[in-house]
């Protein structure tokens, strides 16, 4: 019998679907990879709107984390929504404990809705003991502004910003580039060189959990042991696909298709 890979998803959970904990699964079932997670928040959410959440206790997320790792363990790891300081510790300890390779870090700050998924207290947390883990860091525009402190504008500002988040510890960042204007460009950068990934940018609403869907792609490739450049270059031909396969749900802004690959379409 084949040997079958493993990924964690340490996240929030989206009720909707589209995002979150809900949507890394996916990813991960898409990829053949056996998908395990790690809930840190719990959200009501749909394609509108964020309307309550609630924190999970730091004791109960380790206690997942231990829960999955001595048992089926995993060969990579995709954290999301960690909302609080307390949250990023209690993760960052566990992630040293268990010394977890192939971490893919999406620092996650805002739903597509515009609702605020992290505190300001926890933004330092991320910069100084959860980045400096990961060997890929996925921001978009914005929450690459936030991490460098940085205005990023330009594909020349998404280099500058990948380069201050590989010298604050990333193996390396994946500026995302859906924010700009013209093509939808990823800026790539490992310490020695950049690379971009470029594909049409392709007119919908349904955009939700593509931050989610990206850095589980990744993580889903590193756990199948694939070079980190062509691991990206796959997420990111997976997502645009996912989204010009997308179905309509709700109101808003909705899901991908993540199994575009295998469902049927109806004409």
């Amino acid at each position: 019998m084949r040997s079958v890979r493993r990924a964690m998803t340490i996240a929030g959970s989206d009720s909707g679907a589209g995002a979150g904990i809900q949507a890394d699964l996916k990813t991960f079932a898409a990829f053949g990879v056996y998908g395990t997670s790690v809930v840190t928040a719990i959200t009501a959410q749909n394609t509108q709107r964020v309307t309550d959440v609630l924190e999970l206790p730091a004791t109960l997320i380790a206690s997942q984390i231990d829960a999955i790792v001595s048992d089926i363990g995993t060969d990579a790891v995709k954290t999301g929504m960690l909302s609080s300081s307390a949250i990023i510790d209690a993760v960052v300890d566990k992630l040293r404990e268990y010394r977890l390779a192939n971490v893919v870090v999406d620092p996650v700050m805002v739903a597509k809705s515009g609702d605020k998924l992290l505190q300001d207290e926890a933004v330092e947390a991320l910069r100084t003991r959860l980045i400096p883990l990961a060997a890929v860091v996925t921001p978009n525009i914005p929450e690459a502004q936030v991490l460098t402190g940085r205005k990023v504008e330009s594909l020349d500002d998404a280099r500058t910003a990948a380069g201050e988040l590989v010298r604050m510890g990333a193996r390396v960042a994946v500026v995302k580039g859906g924010h700009l204007q013209g093509p939808a460009t990823d800026i790539m950068y490992d310490g020695r060189e950049f690379r971009a990934f470029t594909h049409q940018r392709i007119a919908t609403t349904s955009t939700h959990g593509t931050g989610c869907t990206f850095a589980s792609a990744v993580a889903a490739g590193l756990a199948r042991g694939t070079p980190v450049r062509d691991a990206v270059s796959q997420a990111k031909t997976y997502v645009t696909a996912a989204i010009r396969n997308a179905f309509p749900m709700g109101k808003g802004h909705g899901p991908l298709n993540h199994f575009y690959a295998t469902w049927e379409r109806e004409d």
